[in-house]
């Protein structure tokens, strides 16, 4: 009979030890495929609705074209509901150098030469016009647009406690809602208009219903 020395009979010892450890490896349960998949379905589902609830809260922006009399398009204004309110992006192009009197009209029709189908500054508190007016300003009163000498100008506008189409001050009322560009700078104060002259540009925002 062969005699082992004591160190290799550990030896030996061990290493079935490890085999047996990796036979139980082999033979543990097999991944459980539709488990997995409805894991992936689940993370999936929960990744649409977080980006659902955000866009409920932050609101995919609307692009409307501003035009002048003739139909020529100057420009863009994108519109954007949040908690707060709406966000306007104005994008202009080919327009007059200088400031410009930017007002939200309270009809949404842009019929030229004049735009006067757009109606008043769009004014559901009935206050006077301005933000330097004591008795202003009317929700629809929005900062100049500044125009460079090559006829291009952007501004971000906030309206607060206004809406695109439910709430509190839906810009889809009954009438409609315009964004009216005029011809000269908004003294921020005249009422009815801050002196700001012709209507050169308009969008509608919002037909009549």
């Amino acid at each position: 009979m062969t005699t082992f020395p004591r160190r290799a009979a550990f030896t030996l010892t061990a290493g079935a030890f490890l085999l047996s450890l990796a036979a139980c490896s082999r033979e543990a349960a097999p991944v459980d495929d539709t488990a997995l998949a409805n894991d992936v379905a689940g993370n999936a589902m929960a990744a649409d609705d977080e980006m659902m609830a955000g866009n409920a809260a932050g609101g995919a922006a609307q692009s409307f074209t501003i035009a002048d009399a003739s139909g020529k398009s100057l420009g863009s204004v994108a519109v954007s509901e949040g908690a707060g309110g709406l966000t306007l992006t104005v994008t202009a192009s080919g327009m007059p150098a200088g400031a410009h009197g930017l007002h939200l009209h309270e009809a949404g029709r842009c019929e030229g030469p004049k735009f006067e189908s757009a109606g008043k500054h769009w004014n559901p508190a009935n206050t006077q016009h301005g933000r330097d007016n004591p008795q202003g300003a009317h929700l629809g009163d929005l900062a100049n647009l500044d125009i460079d000498a090559s006829g291009a100008g952007t501004a971000s506008l906030t309206v607060a406690g206004a809406a695109m189409a439910s709430g509190t001050n839906p810009l889809a009322d009954a009438d409609g809602t315009s964004l009216v560009v005029h011809a000269k700078p908004d003294d921020y104060k005249t009422d009815p208009s801050g002196a700001s002259g012709d209507r050169i540009a308009c969008a509608v925002l919002a037909a009549p219903k």
